[in-house]
């Protein structure tokens, strides 16, 4: 199937736009050596899924502090203050231009987490990107964790498009794989991950940075 330019962008917030170095910061003041977050995000992740294939459902923020508890020695106190680290999130360098170079070309920009409510508006603010994006979507709405299928169409459902009039920019892979097999155009570039998992179909756009995958959807034919 032939892509289309897509009309609405969604980007995927924690490590896609907005920088985790506040909860590697928290981490270190509590002891904990900052590589620990690696592991910690993955279990938290790990956790997620599992709920949502089994039919399950938990939030973000519970997930994590359960994967902290499991890979660290942190007391509740303690836990709690790494999570709040989430609230002091800030975008990347490069996510400003890159939203402005999608609006700037008409097209509409969303973020999809299955994060925190509150967490992404909070990242966009503190960046002064606010007024370049239309609107937040959190899966927690519908108590479902991305790379669920019902995730994605619930967004595009939310934007009032079909499915491959969206498309979705993530640093993971399970991501964009996701938004793929529901339907939309992923766009892959690297940032949490070098490379991108050869056990998955290929992205529809692939780049080396976040400004090559915008400029790799907008050549999409219209």
């Amino acid at each position: 199937m032939t892509r289309r330019r897509p009309a609405v962008v969604a980007f995927d917030v924690n490590e896609t736009l907005l920088d985790l170095a506040p909860v590697r910061a928290a981490l270190v003041a509590n002891g904990q050596p900052e590589s620990l977050l690696r592991t910690v995000f993955a279990r938290t992740l790990l956790t997620g899924f599992a709920a949502t294939v089994v039919g399950s459902w938990c939030s973000f923020r519970d997930a994590f502090e359960a994967a902290l508890a499991q890979e660290s020695p942190l007391s509740a106190e303690e836990r709690a203050d790494v999570l709040d680290g989430f609230a002091e999130l800030a975008p990347h360098p490069d996510v400003a231009p890159a939203l402005r170079r999608l609006t700037e070309a008409g097209v509409r920009v969303v973020t999809l987490s299955h994060g925190s409510p509150g967490v992404a508006e909070a990242g966009l603010q503190r960046g002064g990107i606010t007024p370049l994006v239309e609107a937040t979507m959190t899966s927690e709405a519908i108590r479902a964790w991305k790379p669920a299928r019902e995730v994605y169409l619930w967004a595009a459902g939310r934007c009032g498009v079909a499915p491959d009039r969206l498309a979705l920019v993530a640093a993971h892979g399970w991501d964009v794989l996701g938004a793929q097999r529901a339907g939309l155009t992923g766009a892959w570039f690297p940032r949490s991950e070098r490379v991108y998992p050869s056990v998955y179909e290929a992205p529809h756009v692939q780049a080396g940075d976040l400004a090559g995958a915008v400029e790799g959807l907008l050549a999409l034919p219209a």
